[in-house]
């Protein structure tokens, strides 16, 4: 990269797209710009372009509506697909969007989501095999709508190079910052988070997300042990009670278990566990010794190992960034 290079970022206003993140994000670029021109000892730094493009018609390419640099020339480095407000993009919505940004990725584009704004790139069929994340509510309909992505709904932020995506929906300011980063280096990004006294990129979406498990599989057997399990918070249970419960041979419900829920009976009751166990963090007093013991486990330090797991914090590091 070359100094007084300026790159282009292209924001998206596809259907039901959420104003708000798109203006925050513009802000957010070019408040980096101010402080890349008065951290840098170069006379002219790399700046950032910001432009929007909206489908005027259906049926027509996105064009640009706004752009921080009128009249010059080039094309977006990156394009951004912000998140919704509502319902995410429906299939035949996001057809034409989807198709230009399949030739601007060929052409070399990057391709970024936020939130349900993975659902807009998921429609170019991209994401196959690919390392992504969405915000945690959309988890088991994103899976049934792109069942070939690799979704991990416990990252905030997964960027593979070419295609970036960032889960929560305030995600993006830690995608803004992650391009920040990646054009205007780490000293740029990292005044820029200061400013706006925001936590720079690392965070992990699975701090915040609740354990939302798949209910909808259509296994009326599977469903009948998850709402026992629901009910006894996962605490106690043994293969051949759940097995049982099911009326089915041990194998078969296991088999059918994982299939349905995309979990072992073993990580489901640990997840339902840890949930009981971060509402006790976070709106009681108890020493993380008694949470465990309140939660089903008679070893503490095995459950500060599972926990720290699962949610990516210790329960002493939960407990002081959650407590109420």
């Amino acid at each position: 990269m070359t100094t007084g290079e300026v790159i282009e970022i292209g924001l998206l206003l596809y259907p039901g797209a959420q104003l708000s993140a798109v203006l925050g994000m513009t802000d957010l670029f070019e408040l980096a710009n101010r402080t890349a021109v008065r951290k840098s000892r170069a006379a002219a730094p790399n700046q950032l372009r910001v432009s929007h493009w909206r489908a005027e018609h259906l049926e027509q390419a996105p064009v640009r509506v706004f752009d921080s640099h009128p009249g010059a020339p080039g094309v977006p480095a990156v394009y951004v697909a912000p998140p919704a407000l509502g319902d995410p993009i429906a299939p035949e919505v996001a057809a034409p969007v989807a198709g230009w940004l399949r030739q601007r990725h060929a052409a070399g584009g990057v391709l970024a989501s936020v939130c349900a704004g993975a659902f807009v790139l998921g429609e170019t069929g991209l994401l196959a095999g690919r390392a992504v994340t969405t915000n945690w509510v959309y988890d088991e309909a994103f899976r049934l709508r792109f069942p070939e992505a690799r979704l991990d709904t416990d990252r905030l932020l997964i960027d593979d190079g070419d295609i970036i995506t960032a889960g929560s929906l305030m995600a993006w300011t830690d995608l803004g910052l992650r391009l920040v980063d990646r054009f205007l280096g780490s000293t740029v990004m990292i005044e820029t988070a200061r400013v706006l006294a925001l936590d720079p990129p690392g965070r992990e979406q699975r701090y915040y997300s609740a354990f939302a498990p798949r209910l909808s599989h259509g296994d009326a057997a599977i469903l009948k042990v998850q709402h026992w399990l629901q009910a006894s918070e996962g605490r106690d249970f043994s293969l051949a009670t759940l097995a049982g419960l099911a009326g089915l041979e041990e194998r078969t419900f296991l088999r059918r278990f994982q299939k349905a829920t995309g979990l072992t009976t073993t990580e489901y009751g640990q997840r339902l566990r840890v949930g009981k166990a971060r509402e006790l963090l976070q709106f009681t007093a108890q020493s993380v010794d008694k949470v465990a013991w309140e939660v089903g486990y008679g070893d503490a330090g095995a459950f500060r190992k599972v926990f720290t797991r699962i949610v990516g914090l210790t329960p002493s590091d939960y407990r002081g960034r959650f407590r109420a």
